[in-house]
């Protein structure tokens, strides 16, 4: 034992420390709440607010909805140090049944029930409800705990979506269950698109195009964002008897095989849309949920028209950024911002530079401690250093960057390391990754912008996730990627 003393210190003698160590500790390196600060809205102890639906009203208000069927108006949600003073709730209405879509529009407010869209409105000017209209109810539902229905925004149409979990999340034994349906200004009820699952939130992007979030389960591996196409089929099958009801939309497609892969079954069934994104599970989440587009003009930051997607289990929201190949969208998601206080549900940008995100645990659980939450995450000013984008080549990907990079670390094949794998398309629950590949990154090009990155790739695989870790590159000012992770859908390499 003395020996093993002595020649600590005699190390501790060879080895002294700098000045620089001993007088000038390293500077920290910046984490996700020097960007993205998160403020948390005092909501009423005596008061349960499990908000399942966010909306925004004229002079600086905002609206929610709560699963338990409440509708309140809230002044004060932009305070800079809420507290109960400042921050107001009036209850609007009640009585409502878990109430998943909240939209208003020319003193209406459209919500989307379990069992009905509602036009809502207060006729005498007293902030409290008083005209409840049934706009359309064209689906069925029978008390399963499952039968979720979430609303969307309206649509470039005038239209509103609503997409519908399957009974007990697995069949169809209610109308139009596993089915996303529009609903037109006059109330008809159009089948749109089948194959739904679990639906956890519904959004458009800068384009006007729909899209939903699926959670993992029978005939989806993982948890997903999914392009809603009219006409289509985006996976699970247990919805198609109601084809039959749904002369629209033409015959039913072919019936998958399970145990299959979604890139096979792409080639066999027409009508399939493959999956916008992967959210490899559990690495970027476990249930995903609502989805919001970042229209502010850059008054969230650098990642202006990007889609943010919310996770209830992880209490987390993420960023995608999407491009069309070959007619369909496919592209990448990153993680943006942990730390929210409950199960991340709702979500809705402000326009001028904030995300409200509303959340419950509804006895499922979260990393965020509380049972319910109503959080606001804004931008500092300050530019994280992240990749922007990861668009397909032929031969790989482009990455872009927020900030200019370092070219010796982003130009050295060193800095990345890049895997690949699929899902099994089942019946069966959820789905392990497989099929893994290394690809070799053989080339690591800087481009003349400073702020991208041309990766050669010996072998891209359809239909895989592209898992690229950029552990190594740092920005031109020597910090590293804020994330490193980056989780591409490849379905289709460009022509």
């Amino acid at each position: 034992m003395r020996r093993f003393f002595v020649l600590a210190v005699l190390l501790c003698v060879a080895a002294p420390l700098s000045a620089a160590e001993t007088s000038q500790p390293a500077a920290a390196v910046p984490t996700e709440a020097d960007y993205y600060p998160i403020v948390s809205l005092p909501l009423p102890k005596d008061l349960v607010l499990e908000i399942g639906a966010i909306t925004l009203l004229p002079k600086d208000r905002l609206a929610f909805s709560t699963r338990r069927g409440d509708i309140y108006l809230v002044d004060g949600a932009w305070s800079e140090k809420p507290s109960l003073e400042s921050v107001k709730l009036k209850l609007f209405a009640s009585g409502l049944h878990e109430v998943l879509g909240l939209v208003y529009r020319d003193g209406v407010f459209y919500a989307t029930q379990r069992g009905e869209v509602t036009k809502i409105t207060d006729t005498d000017g007293d902030e409290r409800a008083d005209r409840f209209e049934t706009l359309a109810d064209g689906w069925e539902i029978d008390g399963d705990y499952h039968e979720y229905a979430f609303g969307s925004d309206f649509d470039r149409d005038g239209n509103l979506w609503v997409a519908l979990c399957l009974t007990g999340s697995f069949n169809s034994n209610s109308q139009f269950r596993g089915w996303a349906l529009r609903i037109t200004p006059e109330g008809r009820v159009i089948p749109t698109t089948s194959g739904l699952r679990s639906p956890g939130g519904l959004g458009m992007n800068a384009a006007g195009d729909m899209f939903y979030t699926d959670n993992q389960g029978p005939w989806n591996g993982a948890c997903v964002l999914k392009h809603l196409v009219p006409g289509k089929f985006v996976g699970h099958p247990g919805g198609f008897r109601w084809y039959d009801d749904a002369k629209n939309m033409g015959p039913k497609p072919k019936e998958p095989d399970s145990n299959s892969r979604w890139a096979t079954e792409l080639k066999k069934i027409p009508e399939l849309v493959p999956p916008a994104c992967w959210f490899p599970y559990p690495k970027m989440g476990q249930s995903a949920s609502g989805i919001a587009c970042d229209q502010s003009g850059g008054k969230f930051g650098p990642f202006a028209e990007q889609l943010f997607v919310s996770d209830q289990s992880h209490s987390t929201v993420m960023r995608v950024a999407l491009e069309k190949v070959n007619g369909h969208y496919q592209g990448a998601c990153f993680p943006f911002r942990a730390g929210f206080n409950s199960g991340n549900l709702a979500m809705r940008f402000d326009g001028r530079g904030a995300l409200f995100v509303g959340g419950t645990n509804r006895g499922w659980g979260s990393r965020g401690r509380e049972p319910f939450a109503l959080d606001r995450a804004y931008w500092t000013g300050k530019t994280p250093f992240e990749v922007h984008t990861m668009k397909a080549e032929r031969d790989g990907f482009t990455l872009t960057f927020t900030e200019p990079v370092d070219e010796k670390t982003a130009g050295d094949m060193k800095s990345y390391t890049l895997q690949t794998y699929t899902y099994i398309y089942q019946s069966s629950y959820g789905s392990p990754e497989v099929d893994h590949t290394q690809p070799k990154i053989t080339k690591a090009v800087v481009g003349k912008d400073g702020r991208s990155v041309r990766l050669t790739v010996d072998k891209c695989v359809e239909g895989h996730v592209h898992e690229l870790h950029s552990a190594g590159v740092r920005s031109k000012a020597g910090l590293p990627l804020l994330h490193k992770e980056a989780y591409y859908t490849l379905n289709y390499l460009p022509k």
